[in-house]
């Protein structure tokens, strides 16, 4: 078995900016981010956010007229997710908020997962989605595991429609998480 690194979590990603005021204002009323203090000795204009246990950093374009617009919104774009408790109610919020978005049904055995598909002020694709309906089952392993948001033990091609619980995934073990990790 290969050895991975030893990593922890997701802790920030980093988006660049035509303008750090109209990104933050997004991240923050659309999203629910809070800004949080970023270190001083930066010297360029950015700024952090905070919120379900992971970081945005917004980082100010140097030349802000040199990013390309993306009009068209493509769900196989790179993206950000975020798990929703109402994708009804998120729906209803971006209709009030007057977000273009592009919604998608995905089928698995019987199980569906809603997406909604739209862009931040720099073309940056955020998802958000009901994905935690899907049991995460790992490929390939020949042992029996533990694997993410259920807490019963896996076989191959095993699946579970309980309740969803978020664990870590680890041959013969569970460690419950306040986050949502994922390792195999």
């Amino acid at each position: 078995m290969k050895s991975s690194l030893p990593l922890t979590s997701l802790n920030h990603i980093s988006i660049v900016c035509k303008s750090v005021e109209r990104s933050l204002d997004f991240y923050q009323n659309v999203l629910g981010f809070c800004p949080i203090r970023r270190p001083g000795s930066f010297d360029f204009n950015g700024a952090w956010l905070f919120s379900y246990g992971i970081g945005i950093h917004l980082l100010q374009a140097e030349n802000p007229e040199d990013l390309s617009e993306k009009k068209e919104i493509n769900p196989k774009d790179n993206h950000i997710s975020f798990q929703c408790e109402s994708m009804v109610a998120v729906e209803r919020k971006l209709k009030e908020m007057s977000i273009d978005y592009v919604q998608r049904r995905v089928e698995e055995g019987g199980i569906f997962v809603d997406q909604l598909f739209f862009h931040d002020p720099d073309g940056f694709m955020v998802e958000i989605c009901n994905c935690d309906n899907l049991p995460l089952v790992p490929l390939g392993a020949d042992s029996p595991r533990v694997c993410a948001r259920v807490g019963v033990p896996f076989k191959k091609n095993q699946q579970s429609h309980q309740q969803p619980q978020i664990v870590q995934c680890h041959p013969t073990t569970i460690n419950v998480k306040e986050d949502c990790s994922l390792c195999m």
